[in-house]
């Protein structure tokens, strides 16, 4: 998982070489070149061969936060429905362990591993269709103007190609003035990076990551001493966690609905888009710090047949989490910094997710096996994502504010 969080961050951080705005068209034949070589490595890869594993599920580690990063500006052409569907692709990344599954129950009911990447590399022809005919050589803006066309002319503008008379300017031109005029008010990526919004999305995102890493990293001790060593009830515990696990891709949505119902709202008087997807999206924060600390104290109790309600808290926390902070990351920031600022903040929550090992290393020494000290702490730690929703709930109250007064004057 750090791995990959640090992947994420360097390749967002340092993109192919084009001119600005750079070819997204060039990042998805990337992540599709590593995606179909990591699939080729693990069906050619033997018993003699076993260490070309690492680096095929290096790439396919690799290709895949790719997959993702490129596809969630797919939401930009939905609307209203932007938010859901960010949520959406990071449920469906979420439950895509539900692949392996598939392949593991073919493998036993005799479909050789080398037949199932092979079809699952062929399949990448698909994804070159599309990035070839369906998707923007260039980022799918936001808002998305009104005469943005999707498919084979995508990105294009039937009034991009009107020239008026005379010396005046073309509608492209006037596209690019205007274009200009935009980027120099937006804020550079290091004022992003200065304000209390990123430090407080890190802090939010970081804690409970941490929170599910240690409840992952313990859950077998757990389920061991909870049921007294009893082999077949151990068993039957990890298969309903290993099941719940396919459902993020179920209830991701949820968190983005939640967000796109409250924009629905009327605005008020004077409120910008923008504020309108802050003022939405202190529900979705709220919400997922609530499901974090109802899952941290389920997870803190030591009671068996708990235990079914705290995977499926677990669950829904975790696709609430990193749905959630994708869909903050692109309301509250630039679009045009959203991949560097999302992989930044995925790399720096790995790091801190590092604390895990002092935490298992507590629990296996001192504590005799006994995480229940370490998860109350990290119970009461979880009261600190609370900050979060309550520090956006009171900016948008401040710019209300700010109107009302404007209003008056």
């Amino acid at each position: 998982m750090l791995e990959r969080n640090m992947l994420s961050f360097f390749v967002q951080m340092f993109p192919p070489r084009r001119s600005p705005p750079y070819c997204l068209r060039g990042w998805r034949e990337n992540k599709r070149f590593l995606y179909t070589m990591g699939t080729l490595m693990v069906a050619f890869s033997t018993a003699a061969s076993a260490n070309l594993l690492f680096p095929a599920l290096s790439v396919l580690s690799a290709g895949g936060i790719l997959f993702l990063i490129t596809n969630m500006q797919v939401g930009n052409l939905f609307g209203s429905r932007r938010s859901t569907i960010i949520t959406l692709y990071n449920g469906a990344f979420d439950s895509s362990s539900a692949l392996f599954l598939v392949v593991k129950l073919l493998h036993e009911a005799g479909v050789s591993l080398r037949s199932s990447f092979l079809f699952l590399s062929a399949c990448s022809i698909i994804h070159l269709l599309r990035t070839f005919f369906l998707m923007p050589r260039h980022h799918i803006p936001y808002p998305l103007p009104d005469d943005y066309t999707y498919g084979m002319t995508c990105g294009k503008s039937k009034t991009l190609s009107l020239e008026t008379n005379g010396n005046a300017p073309t509608a492209t031109e006037e596209l690019h003035l205007n274009k200009n005029v935009t980027v120099q008010q937006e804020k550079s990526f290091r004022e992003c990076l200065m304000t209390r919004f990123f430090v407080l999305q890190l802090l939010w995102l970081s804690i409970m990551q941490l929170r599910h890493y240690f409840f992952i990293g313990t859950l077998n001790p757990m389920l061991q001493r909870l049921t007294a060593g009893e082999p077949s009830l151990v068993s039957q515990y990890i298969n309903a966690f290993a099941i719940t696990q396919l459902c993020g891709v179920l209830c991701a949505p949820w968190n983005g609905l939640i967000m796109d119902r409250h924009k629905g709202k009327p605005r008020a008087a004077g409120e910008s888009e923008r504020e309108a997807d802050l003022r939405a999206s202190v529900l979705s924060l709220f919400l997922t710090a609530l499901q974090g600390l109802l899952f941290s104290i389920c997870a803190s109790i030591p009671y068996l047949p708990l235990q079914y309600f705290t995977f499926v808290l677990q669950v829904v926390n975790r696709s609430f989490l990193y749905g959630g902070n994708a869909a903050f990351i692109s309301v509250a920031f630039p679009s045009c910094h959203f991949g560097k600022l999302y992989g930044l903040i995925m790399a720096l929550s790995a790091v801190f997710s590092i604390l895990q090992y002092p935490c298992l290393a507590l629990v296996n020494g001192p504590l005799d096996g006994n995480p229940l000290y370490v998860n109350i702490a990290l119970t009461l730690l979880s009261l600190v994502t609370f900050i979060h929703p309550l520090s956006v709930f009171l900016h948008c109250r401040s710019l209300a504010s700010q109107r009302a007064i404007s209003a008056s004057s």
